[in-house]
């Protein structure tokens, strides 16, 4: 079910996006990220990162498949890129993210068609550039975590 479509002026506004939708989330919650290149996706996952108070800087996993950041106080965040996966013949599954999720809130960045057995339910977001500086972003909530009833992610 889409809850949101929104469009994104910039930067900041990706980042408060996912701000909002951290408010919404909680250890064991599963977030499937999907967005071409430069599309903000780690802009978003910045914002939740601020707002589940993670220590350390979110930064794209480039150099690694995945990054954990532990909370001061509340659920860790685990970030994925799968990006990374693609053609290596490795399988998400290989990082044991169904531990992870008893703890901590899994982004996985390209996870479209490779993590939905971690969880029947999930957020999906999709981040569409309309311009240099302009995304769209839809957000759909999949499965029984998330029933109809739910206030949207924007309060």
């Amino acid at each position: 079910m889409i809850v949101l479509r929104e469009r994104l002026d910039g930067v900041e506004a990706t980042r408060a996006l996912g701000a909002r939708l951290a408010g919404e989330l909680r250890a064991g919650d599963l977030v499937v990220l999907t967005g071409e290149l430069g599309a903000g996706k780690t802009a978003l996952v910045q914002g939740l990162g601020a707002a589940l108070g993670v220590r350390g800087t979110v930064t794209s996993p480039t150099f690694v498949l995945a990054r954990t950041h532990r909370a001061v106080d509340g659920p860790g965040l685990v970030h994925v890129d799968a990006y990374r996966l693609l053609g290596t013949g490795a399988t998400l599954l290989d990082l044991d993210l169904d531990e992870a999720l008893e703890t901590s809130v899994v982004v996985v960045e390209w996870g479209a068609g490779l993590v939905e057995q971690l969880s029947d339910s999930r957020l999906e977001i999709t981040l569409i550039v309309v311009s240099e500086t302009v995304r769209e972003a839809t957000v759909r909530r999949v499965g029984v975590r998330w029933p109809r009833t739910t206030a949207s992610p924007t309060g």
